[in-house]
């Protein structure tokens, strides 16, 4: 004869009710191992199929009908099939206030793990809006913080999809204490292995600091935004009165303030544009960056190239043709398409391998440097130094911008921002002069004087203080200014008097160039960089 015995927990994990166990009525009292291990396994898999749900159906199809993928689904989109190895999916909180003792979900709003991109290891996690509605706690922080803890020891990059509605009010410090410990991952993290964000739906508050110190963010347009305080708070200090999308969605981050990188138009693009900006970067500092095969050799000949540049030294231009046709392929990752149009950056591929572009376009504003664009180009420049990857730079720059706005904005401190960055970057450095090289400008943007390795002119450069009518009339005050204008012309309105100087390596055919750069970035592949004793430099923050 036997005895039934149930055991319950104290917690209210419904399958995590012990099962019926059965006790022998001999001496011996001999538990049945086997049963108790099938009633196991049936309740993990209960619990592991609670953990994929998440909130539960109802949430997941209320997630649909706003046009966003759950958790779950984008991971499933953004790594390669079958790749995905989850962690924590188990875990949960430990708090017992506000009634928090009777509320359990497994993997606790977030799902985190590793995988692969195209082949090559990553770090992620997803934030599950469906789960109390993606709120940070400490065992949801603690989550993020193993993947990206080891991401850093295993030297690859972390991505994070963010779709929160911030701190779990009902854990108090606790959850402040979570963020706190993100950011620190975040800032430890930094110049060591990449870091990408997505925004996928609400991040508010104090949650938008870890997104803000990651190298690169992507937003979807109409589902996500971004803000330190929302609309009410806004309207009730200052009286304004604007929506979420207005106040801190994408077309906002990523045109008017400078936040957000990449914007796209729904979760599988923004998914799909990550995977692409990927495939440029290096796993970490310690690795060299990724090559592609590509049948685009050094020695195609561009002719276009000569043609480019229009007679008129006022007419504009766009700078973007000639980068993507010297680039391998014509394929060009632009980086912050819709802010500070004035300059250009992102990755393409040289023979195969990543390189960063920086170039002034002088078919907005003319090309002149700004608040924001020096703030948008040494923000490039130090991510592409951080991580090994060689710096194109394609100038065409007529000075920088005049007038009390930027004046009173800090256009000295900010400008000394790009001046820095190229300065103190040690990786390959590769320089052509396309038109226009005038006064500060000319040093700023990887001149010879700022350690550029390579540093090249088409015929037709201006290299100077300024344009020859704006020199000759400060100059002669006046005087013969028809006659004094085409002397300064002749000395300085081309590369000639730079390259006596040895400012430029080389005059070059603009057909030439892809030819050029491909040899010189071979060349300076192992170039070992020069530094000073120091902990760190203090640049123009």
């Amino acid at each position: 004869m036997s005895t039934m015995i149930r055991i319950a927990m104290k917690s209210k994990y419904p399958a995590l009710i012990l099962p019926r166990v059965m006790f022998s009525s001999g001496a011996e009292n001999v538990v049945n191992i086997p049963a108790i291990k099938r009633e196991f396994r049936a309740r993990l898999e209960a619990a592991e199929e609670q953990s994929r749900l998440g909130g539960g159906k109802k949430r997941i199809d209320k997630q649909h009908q706003k046009g966003k993928l759950t958790a779950r689904e984008r991971l499933s989109i953004l790594l390669d099939s079958a790749s995905f190895r989850e962690f924590d999916a188990l875990k949960t909180h430990r708090c017992t206030d506000f009634g928090m003792e009777n509320e359990h979900s497994y993997g606790e709003g977030v799902v985190t793990g590793r995988g692969t991109i195209n082949g090559r290891p990553v770090y992620v996690f997803s934030q599950d809006f469906t789960v109390w509605g993606g709120s940070l706690g400490e065992a949801h922080a603690q989550k993020i913080c193993k993947v990206m803890d080891q991401a850093m020891h295993n030297g690859a990059p972390v991505i994070g999809l963010n779709d929160s509605g911030g701190a779990r009010i009902q854990e108090g410090v606790d959850s402040l204490a979570g963020y706190a410990e993100v950011f620190q991952r975040n800032v430890d993290a930094s110049g060591l292995i990449p870091q990408l964000s997505l925004i996928m739906g609400p991040c508010a508050g104090g949650a938008v600091y870890s997104p803000a110190l990651t190298d690169f963010i992507m937003m979807v347009r109409n589902s996500s935004y971004m803000f330190v305080t929302g609309p009410e708070v806004v309207k009730t200090v200052t009286q304004e009165e604007v929506t979420q999308e207005a106040l801190g969605g994408a077309d906002t981050h990523t045109s008017v303030s400078g936040v957000a990188h990449i914007a796209r138009d729904n979760d599988i693009a923004a998914l799909k544009a990550c995977r692409d900006l990927f495939d440029f970067l290096p796993l970490s500092n310690r690795e060299p960056v990724p090559v592609r095969y590509t049948c685009d050799t050094r020695e195609r000949e561009i002719p276009a190239l000569r043609r480019i540049i229009p007679q008129d030294p006022n007419m504009p231009y766009d700078m973007i043709d000639i980068v993507t046709k010297v680039l391998d392929d014509n394929n060009f990752f632009q980086i912050m398409p819709d802010y500070a149009k004035n300059i250009i950056v992102g990755f393409g591929r040289m023979e195969g391998r990543t390189v960063g572009v920086v170039a002034n376009n002088p078919s907005v504003l003319a090309g002149c440097l700004d608040i924001n664009s020096s703030t948008k180009g040494a923000r490039f420049v130090r991510f592409c130094d951080s991580f090994n990857i060689p710096i194109m730079t394609f100038v065409d720059v007529p000075g920088f911008l005049p007038g009390t706005a930027q004046e009173y904005g800090g256009i000295i401190r900010q400008g000394a921002k790009l001046l820095y960055a190229y300065a103190e970057a040690t990786v390959p450095k590769v320089t052509v002069i396309t038109r226009k090289a005038y006064g500060g400008a000319y040093d700023v943007m990887s001149s010879k004087h700022l350690r550029g390795d390579i540093n090249y002119s088409w015929p037709g450069g201006e290299i100077a203080v300024m344009g020859a009518k704006g020199a000759v009339e400060i100059i002669f005050r006046g005087k013969n200014i028809k006659e004094k204008e085409a002397e300064y012309a002749d000395l300085f309105c081309n590369p000639l008097s730079a390259a006596r100087r040895g400012f430029l390596d080389a005059i070059i055919d603009p057909a030439d160039t892809r030819a050029r750069l491909c040899e010189d970035l071979e060349a300076l592949r192992n170039k070992e960089p020069l530094a000073f004793p120091k902990k760190h430099g203090n640049g123009p923050l």
